[in-house]
């Protein structure tokens, strides 16, 4: 089964009871935890305080797996990953949009790549609308790819007609 990522704001990561409300919805859909990913953008990581480590270690405790949402943009900080024991990177959409045309964009997302890989922990590359892109991402063995060229946006009734046909045809 492959993760359910979801995207969580620095508004509701601070609002009280935001590990109980996690854990309350995974109990309500029986979603096992290790099969959910948060993905938390460095903003929030900024604000390295008491609180936000002592969410992170509970959300980590509960089985969630943490991801940091637009890695390589704002302040970043090479020890973020390692501090806030995420298991992904996701690189920004910034980073790839030129990423087989610019040799700068090439080369930090290789590092962020690389770098990511040495820590053992998974890479994720956002924003892919091409074949040059996957191409490219493929050659320095991203983890993940998502973006346009898979797919634009659709809803969860889209989502949901789309899954039960494949199912229906055996794919």
């Amino acid at each position: 089964m492959t993760p359910v990522a979801v995207h969580v704001s620095v508004v509701q990561f601070r609002q009280n009871g935001f590990c109980e409300l996690v854990d309350s919805i995974l109990r309500e859909t029986g979603l096992d935890p290790q099969y959910l990913e948060l993905e938390l953008t460095e903003s929030l990581l900024l604000s390295n305080d008491d609180v936000t480590l002592s969410v992170l270690q509970v959300l980590r405790d509960i089985g969630l797996k943490l991801a940091i949402d637009d890695f390589g943009t704002g302040y970043s900080s090479l020890s973020y990953p390692r501090q806030f024991r995420a298991n992904k990177d996701k690189i920004d959409r910034a980073f790839i949009r030129n990423l087989a045309m610019d040799f700068d964009d090439g080369a930090i997302a290789t590092a962020i790549i690389r770098m990511t890989k040495s820590l053992n922990l998974r890479v994720l590359a956002e924003g892919v609308e091409n074949e040059a892109q996957l191409a490219f991402l493929r050659e320095y063995e991203c983890d993940e790819i998502q973006g346009y060229y898979f797919s634009k946006p659709i809803s969860g009734a889209e989502l949901e007609d789309r899954v039960l046909a494949l199912s229906s045809s055996g794919a």
